[in-house]
């Protein structure tokens, strides 16, 4: 697993991110989703990096970068915030201007990225997710019952970390891997998943994880709501979801509701569970490839 890649810690102005780094040709970012590492990336970035020079980052509060410190506003764990410090990570690397893919949590942090850096991003791909505004601004009794850990994870500390943590096989067995975690054959070793459930044992990741949605419950919805109809995605936007997830049952097309983001917009459904990216990898990469190297003015001349 990341074979040829190199680990880096970088020393952010917040904090250290870690990442791996391997491969060559433009640089693109893949970013993880909850509640998971930049593991969750093992074979898609093995299949990119003979193509493009790839970077896999633990988002902050995950994994191995640093725990952003809580707020009352919660700013400190927004996806404002937490694109920023990639945006830094990939400067010191040397990527002035770079592709992003996120999951989940990593997608919300993706296309913020891309509204908050449009110089900076030259394409963006967001994987299984809506913008954040409008998952709260649409959401009805169908949402609170499917997606009802938004609600759970942003109750007030320290309610859901103190439940979590009571209890943390039940919250794994009974949340995590009913999204679709593990569910695909042979794409999850039992080492890979011990290692995912390990996640939960952390007290800091657990309460990271609350404060990513407590965020999302509130700056990060603010956030959205003062861009819309004032602020597009201004590169390439590709989004990719779960063709058997909850987005076509929650709202139909989702390209419709990605198009007044974003002009130059892309994409379609993926089989597989929630978790598509390890479901189902050579469709990922394949998918990936052909926005990214169909687009060429979404990499700068070097």
């Amino acid at each position: 697993m990341f074979d040829g890649f190199v680990q880096h810690g970088l020393q952010t102005a917040r904090g250290r991110i870690f990442a791996r780094v391997a491969g060559q040709g433009p640089p693109l970012l893949l970013l993880h989703g909850y509640p998971q590492t930049h593991v969750m990336w093992h074979t898609v970035a093995d299949l990119l990096s003979d193509r493009f020079t790839v970077v896999v980052a633990d988002l902050p509060g995950y994994g191995a970068s640093f725990r952003p410190a809580p707020a009352a506003d919660h700013a400190p764990h927004s996806k404002r915030a937490l694109a920023a410090d990639l945006v830094q990570a990939m400067g010191m690397l040397g990527h002035e201007q770079f592709a992003v893919a996120g999951h989940d949590r990593g997608g919300r942090v993706a296309y913020r990225m891309a509204l908050d850096h449009p110089d900076r991003v030259s394409a963006a791909t967001v994987l299984d997710v809506v913008p954040t505004g409008d998952v709260w601004a649409r959401a009805d009794a169908q949402m609170a019952l499917g997606y009802w850990h938004w609600a759970f994870l942003a109750q007030p500390s320290p309610l859901p970390e103190r439940l979590i943590t009571a209890d943390p096989d039940a919250f794994f067995d009974f949340h995590v891997r009913a999204l679709g975690l593990g569910r695909a054959p042979d794409r999850y070793p039992a080492d890979l998943m011990a290692g995912y459930r390990a996640l939960l044992d952390d007290v800091s990741t657990v309460q990271a994880i609350c404060e990513d949605y407590r965020a999302g419950a509130t700056v990060d919805w603010q956030h959205d709501d003062a861009d819309r109809g004032v602020r597009k995605i201004e590169c390439p936007l590709l989004a990719l979801w779960s063709a058997d997830g909850a987005l076509p049952r929650f709202y139909g097309d989702v390209l419709d509701i990605w198009r007044p983001w974003a002009d130059d917009l892309s994409g379609h459904p993926m089989p597989g569970s929630h978790f598509i990216v390890e479901d189902q990898p050579e469709a990922t990469a394949a998918a990936l490839s052909a926005f990214l190297e169909h687009r060429p003015s979404a990499f700068p001349i070097s």
